[in-house]
């Protein structure tokens, strides 16, 4: 039977919100291993002069337990 854990993290780009969930994943693979999904829970926005400047975005990044069995969940 599989073991999955899931982490919320925080994220952030200048570029686009897909970017921030990009960054969330790249970060967090620097130190989790065996990532099976992201689900994205909130998305922010920075505006300085009627323009956005930063995306943000909340998201559950969920991961299979090392020792667990490794099918997908």
């Amino acid at each position: 039977m599989a073991i999955a854990k899931v982490i919320e993290v925080l994220a952030q780009s200048d570029k686009s919100w897909d970017d921030a969930a990009q960054q969330a994943l790249t970060e967090a693979s620097k130190t989790v291993r065996n990532i099976q999904s992201i689900y994205v829970k909130e998305f922010q926005a920075i505006v300085e002069n009627d323009k956005i400047t930063q995306y943000r975005l909340n998201a559950k990044i969920t991961f299979l337990v090392d020792g667990s069995n490794q099918g997908q969940m």
